[in-house]
């Protein structure tokens, strides 16, 4: 492709609650631009999306997600003829059928088995160059010995557990953060509830994390920097040891979360970004994809799984812990999704230029 600039349209589920399949495409767009600086980067978005007018590359917003918005991701497609298609758990059949007319790549990300199983249908998976599944290998049911000899029979891609995607920490950023927001490396809380639209027994998800760390506060000293999240809505409470910030972007998160003294955390991306990276963790499931990624993160002993009524008595145990949890994490091996950008692009994009 020398001389040339790759195109790449990112197409993430986006709507007005979740979070995870957005911030995963762009922390994905930060290294392709790292990797190919003249790369054209392009994102497709639901209007309703939170953080729909803070993307921080071009978008066009649509008025549905882009799963739903057949014909409008179609006319997108032939209009802006990308090189590399990335569908984040989104995406019709007939769009990649599109994509492939076009002469695109495509990628398809799925984060747990649902979705695995929908790309991995031979009516699918015809249309798709790579199946990347954002997730550990211990974190999701292992694929059956069927599902992979009918792709390997039909000379179909397999689905790769690529482990989460994050930004990659360094040590002049962190410091400047830690700085920022008046931390100490080791002695804080990070808290985060996703996209900070989720609610738990009726009540702010993220202010309900807030108020157990106010409360293990009382008898630690250990303050909390809590992320709202851009889709909160209301009022922040003034909490004793809190300190609460709207939104972080994934370099800014990362590098806060590798100098935290560990999290409270939702059952997302960013919990298997904490275990990447060795953070004791207590987990309280905000979605219905979580309860089962947080049980397998239980059985292997990284995490503290937590209670939506009982979060301050699992910030307890989550402290009673520390020394366990770390002494598993240090044991435990799990990558980074941007290495397999870095593996796969360069392939894909040869392909396009032998095209």
């Amino acid at each position: 492709m020398e001389g040339k600039q790759p195109k790449f349209l990112f197409l993430p589920v986006s709507d007005a609650t979740g979070i995870g399949e957005y911030m995963r495409s762009v922390i994905i767009a930060d290294e392709i631009v790292r990797l190919y600086p003249e790369a054209q980067i392009h994102f497709l978005l639901s209007r309703e999306a939170p953080y729909a007018s803070s993307c921080p590359y071009p978008a066009t917003l649509l008025d549905d997600s882009p799963t739903l918005a057949v014909g409008a991701v179609c006319d997108f497609i032939s209009d802006f003829s990308p090189d590399v298609v990335l569908f984040d758990a989104s995406g019709r059949r007939s769009q990649l059928a599109h994509a492939k007319r076009c002469g695109a790549r495509v990628i398809f990300i799925s984060q747990h088995a649902r979705k695995r199983r929908r790309g991995m249908k031979l009516s699918r998976a015809r249309l798709t160059d790579v199946h990347w599944v954002a997730q550990p290998e211990f974190a999701i049911a292992p694929v059956s010995g069927f599902s992979r000899n009918k792709l390997k029979l039909f000379r179909l891609p397999q689905p790769v557990a690529t482990g989460p995607f994050f930004s990659r920490p360094t040590a002049s950023h962190q410091q400047a953060l830690l700085e920022q927001y008046g931390l100490e490396r080791n002695n804080y809380w990070l808290v985060n509830a996703g996209s900070g639209a989720h609610q738990l027994q009726g009540q702010s998800a993220v202010l309900k994390f807030a108020e157990a760390v106010s409360a293990s506060f009382a008898s630690s000293l250990v303050p909390a920097l809590v992320v709202l999240g851009p889709g909160f809505k209301g009022e922040t409470p003034s909490l004793p040891g809190v300190t609460f910030v709207p939104s972080l972007g994934n370099r800014d998160f990362i590098n806060l979360l590798e100098a935290a003294r560990g999290a409270l955390l939702s059952g997302g991306d960013g919990l298997l970004q904490a275990i990447a990276l060795k953070k004791p963790c207590l987990a309280v499931a905000v979605a219905k994809d979580q309860p089962l990624r947080i049980a397998a993160c239980m059985r292997m002993g990284l995490v503290v799984g937590g209670e939506a009524d009982a979060i301050s008595e699992g910030m307890v145990l989550l402290n009673a812990k520390l020394p366990e949890l770390k002494a598993a994490l240090s044991q435990h091996s799990c990558g980074n999704g941007l290495d397999w950008v870095g593996a796969e692009l360069p392939r894909l994009l040869d392909w396009k230029h032998a095209g």
